[in-house]
């Protein structure tokens, strides 16, 4: 498969019921400005959470996908020419046109977490590969033993059997001795273990450069161009 052809397949993104809705939403902020189409779905668990942490309510019927796409949280300074010298600045899709967000917004293709009968539960429908960022704990573990109990946990499994990349952020910590054999279950079977767990070495000055130090990782294992943080040289 050629790199063109790669950079045309779908991306899967669920976000389920693990602190840290920040790091999905800005994902799908980068992954609907990438040009891939975006395959997303969210659990209730999910969506309670985001009302928690980012004051976001969503209906899961029929959910405002463009409220995800405007977000700005009340730590993030608007990015301007200003403070664009930053290291690790780049464009906040959150302020984005009204044009950019339609744009966006048609490459989003939504799925409710108990419909089984959408494309990313088939082994059939390819991808580039899938991301559930946050992941639960719950989520994890029905990954890890195979006993699906909603799409979210079905595309996974689809991922791993058809041998595509899988990427789980989890969040949670401490880890039990139960989370941590449930990690490495998955790590054997093929997926990408990425706790959110930022890195200082790039220019820290705000929140929103710890976030994007994380989406910026999970960008990397997918495939997906960025300029999320200034990677690291030779002689810097």
């Amino acid at each position: 498969m050629t790199t063109e052809t790669k950079a045309k397949l779908p991306i899967v993104l669920a976000m389920t019921g693990a602190s840290g809705a920040i790091f999905g939403v800005r994902l799908l902020q980068s992954l609907s400005s990438s040009g891939n189409d975006v395959h997303l779905t969210i659990s209730p668990s999910g969506a309670a959470v985001i009302r928690q942490e980012l004051d976001l309510n969503l209906d899961l019927r029929s959910p405002d996908l463009g409220s995800l796409l405007r977000f700005q949280p009340a730590w993030s300074p608007a990015k301007s020419p200003a403070n664009s010298n930053s290291p690790h600045s780049v464009a906040n899709p959150a302020a984005s046109s009204a044009a950019m967000i339609d744009q966006s917004l048609s490459r989003i293709h939504y799925h409710r977490y108990d419909d089984y009968f959408t494309p990313i539960a088939s082994g059939s429908f390819r991808t580039q590969g899938m991301v559930v960022c946050p992941c639960s704990g719950t989520t994890l573990s029905g990954i890890a033993h195979a006993s699906a109990s909603n799409l979210i946990q079905r595309a996974a499994e689809v991922h791993l059997k058809e041998r595509r990349r899988l990427v789980l952020v989890p969040r949670e910590t401490p880890l039990s001795t139960l989370q941590l054999e449930n990690m490495l279950r998955v790590a054997t079977a093929g997926a990408v273990m990425l706790p959110a767990m930022p890195g200082w070495y790039h220019g820290v000055d705000s929140i929103d450069s710890l976030v994007d130090f994380v989406v910026a990782r999970i960008l990397d294992q997918i495939d997906v161009d960025h300029s999320l943080i200034q990677r690291w040289t030779e002689g810097r």
